[in-house]
């Protein structure tokens, strides 16, 4: 067997072995985070703990600080004040040696546009110092593997939305990241590649790798996720294990309760009445 061709999720396993001494219960860990915008409160005074090698949701209607959060824990937005640890790192004392572990797929995806594929995955990969024996192996087998081999040409301008996530995704893994941030990952991904991203990120979960979801899809939060957080106006409102928000009501029925949704009167078109 090849060495270079060991998969991402075997080596993500090996990374998580090698550097768990800083903080091995939790991945991400935040007290009395804030973030304030002139008047507004976008995150207020956030307790979150996610504990290492979990597929945890991070769940809130629009505008209730799930982006704002994702921002700061990956050093793209200062807080106004608290503390956070990523991978048992102070984000302000070590903002180098956490990026160094971690992936991101942005909601805004904010990729290069010309260039292709292949040379957007390399460049990523140079980036993080990845070896060109390792990285032209990797970037191979995840251009395979999200369906974006098949026009080496194409430049990233004129690839579809779908395609766009996708391609952020495979740049989020190039460099075997221990703690993957997903924004919205999903949208706009047909249902053969939301089946393969699915499978993918269930192996790396199972190699030890943290996902850090944000999605409005329950069905995905629930087929995916196994630990939750709810935000609402910048507060946390509610957080368990999947199966704890899955008595009773269920999942969707009980978010709903706790941002207050489940009372509002229904929509209603006058002349469909």
């Amino acid at each position: 067997m090849n060495p270079a061709k060991t998969t991402t999720a075997e080596n993500a396993s090996r990374e998580v072995e090698r550097a768990t001494e800083l903080n091995p219960d939790h991945a991400i860990k935040t007290q009395h985070l804030r973030r304030t915008f002139g008047d507004l409160v976008a995150v207020d005074d956030l307790d979150l703990a996610v504990p290492a090698g979990t597929f945890f949701g991070f769940l809130g209607p629009n505008g209730a600080g799930k982006s704002t959060t994702i921002k700061i824990l990956t050093g793209l937005l200062d807080k106004t004040s608290g503390n956070a640890e990523v991978l048992g790192y102070d984000i302000d004392r070590d903002p180098v040696e956490f990026k160094r572990r971690i992936g991101v797929v942005p909601e805004e995806l904010a990729l290069f546009d010309r260039l292709t594929g292949d040379e957007y995955l390399t460049f990523v990969g140079r980036m993080y110092a990845v070896s060109r024996t390792q990285l032209r192996n990797r970037v191979e087998e995840l251009l395979e593997m999200m369906n974006l081999h098949q026009d080496p040409r194409k430049l990233i301008v004129d690839y579809s939305h779908g395609m766009k996530k996708k391609l952020a995704l495979a740049a989020s893994l190039v460099h075997e990241p221990r703690l993957l941030f997903l924004d919205e990952p999903f949208e706009g991904i047909d249902a053969i590649a939301s089946r393969q991203i699915r499978d993918l990120l269930h192996g790396l979960v199972s190699k030890g790798v943290t996902i850090f979801l944000t999605s409005h899809i329950m069905e995905i939060v629930e087929k995916l996720c196994t630990d939750l957080a709810i935000i609402h106006r910048g507060k946390l409102i509610g957080s368990g294990t999947m199966e704890e928000f899955r008595r009773g009501a269920g999942l969707e029925e009980t978010f709903l309760g706790l941002v207050g949704a489940s009372t509002a009167p229904r929509a209603t078109l006058s002349w469909l009445e």
